[in-house]
């Protein structure tokens, strides 16, 4: 079994995820290999907190280019996690 702090690697802080905190639904970078069961599993370990659904995503990356040359910036796998209602994640909390 993986360490949880290898499964979320870091919030996703913009401003559409901001407005999802209303919703009490809070946005995560995890890794590409984790289903949403070890998400789940997670978020509650590491914040103390009770999750009620799990959404992910796999973001394609985009092409990126530095005058000549051509790169590629990471695929990446995003979860939004809806937490129970009363439930507060506190690195959220004043932003």
């Amino acid at each position: 079994m993986k360490d949880p702090r290898d499964i979320i690697i870091k919030p996703v802080i913009t401003e559409k995820s901001m407005d999802l905190l209303a919703d009490n639904k809070y946005t995560f970078i995890v890794d590409r290999k984790a289903n949403k069961t070890e998400i789940k599993n997670a978020i509650e370990s590491i914040f103390d907190v009770r999750v009620e659904k799990v959404h992910t995503m796999v973001v394609k990356g985009k092409k990126k280019r530095l005058g000549r040359f051509e790169g590629k910036t990471p695929t990446r796998k995003k979860a939004i996690v809806t937490l129970k209602p009363g439930h507060k994640i506190q690195l959220f909390e004043g932003m």
